[in-house]
């Protein structure tokens, strides 16, 4: 948040929320099929309930890192629970993988904790922000996520790009998405 260490026309693809094998699946797909990389937030419940998953995305070479066991909104939480859901969502993600994951870390609905923040920090645990909101959530039209990603990143000439691999739009929107990127001139970083 506020660190901008990306060039002009770099951006980063992220994911959060999963795995859900019907939506990550075709996402992988897409990722290899234009030879490019991700970032993977993932739910510690989600993540134990389908390690396979999770275990591909490690193994097609992505990076994971947390998203808290349960996806709860820590602003309103104390550090107590706070760090519970982080340390379980780091634990969880991790035993999915069955390896160590990257020591990346993004709050459920953007709710900047300041004391999980914090006590990421004082665990070498970076927290990632977004720079462009594909707000894929709201419709499952892919023209619409495609569109708001590519106007958003027009205004803002790179950033890191919000995704969500559990929802049908950025499945099916992923392929074109990629496509634009390139023909526009964006590196993925």
């Amino acid at each position: 948040k506020g660190n901008n260490f990306l060039k002009a026309g770099e951006v980063i693809l992220t994911f959060d929320d999963g795995p859900m094998r019907a939506y990550t699946r075709p996402v992988l797909k897409a990722l290899a099929a234009h030879c490019t990389k991700a970032t993977f937030f993932m739910v510690g419940r989600m993540a134990a309930a389908d390690p396979a998953m999770v275990k591909e995305v490690a193994a097609a070479g992505h990076t994971i890192g947390s998203h808290t066991w349960s996806h709860q909104n820590l602003t309103p939480l104390g550090l107590i629970k706070g760090r519970h859901e982080f340390e379980l969502g780091m634990s969880a993600v991790s035993k999915a993988a069955g390896a160590p994951i990257a020591p990346f870390f993004r709050f459920p609905f953007l709710g900047d904790s300041r004391l999980v923040r914090e006590h990421a920090k004082a665990r070498n645990v970076a927290t990632f922000f977004i720079d462009v909101d594909s707000k894929d959530f709201r419709t499952r039209d892919p023209k619409v996520v495609l569109d708001r990603v590519m106007t958003e990143l027009e205004r803002e000439g790179r950033g890191i790009i919000l995704m969500h691999d559990i929802q049908p739009s950025t499945a099916k929107a992923i392929d074109d998405l990629l496509a634009a990127l390139y023909n526009e001139g964006y590196k993925v970083v």
